[in-house]
């Protein structure tokens, strides 16, 4: 899958702008992505490092609206939403080569999703 075809769109509700303060951002995304899917796909769209993936699937509601010929039924849409926990800290990472010199290598993420809201 490719990484616009992962992600649909973010869900901006009052907890999710909340949890946004603390690296945790929510997305509806394709019912058929996995974890893995949707970790590579945000870590490429946004510039970020992806800590956890959490996902949950919600089923159609039944709805009815009574019309002229009789009650008609039907189901509002299903789909999944992800939550992601990015992080907020991104620190220069530090490794040891053959000889055993420390090499620090610059992380170059972001800390913050800035389009977060503004994705339609």
């Amino acid at each position: 899958m490719k990484e616009y075809d992962v992600i649909i769109r973010p869900h901006v509700t009052e907890k999710s702008t909340e949890q946004s303060a603390t690296g945790k951002y929510t997305f509806i995304v394709a019912k058929t992505a996995t974890k893995i899917d949707i970790k590579n796909a945000v870590e490429k769209l946004f510039n970020v490092k992806v800590l956890s993936v959490n996902t949950v699937r919600y089923d159609g509601k039944r709805k009815s609206r009574r019309q002229a010929g009789g009650e008609v039924i039907g189901y509002t849409p299903s789909y999944k939403k992800a939550i992601v926990q990015i992080d907020t800290d991104p620190k220069a990472a530090s490794y040891q080569t053959k000889g055993g010199k420390v090499v620090k290598a610059d992380k170059k993420y972001k800390n913050s999703i800035e389009e977060f809201g503004f994705i339609q």
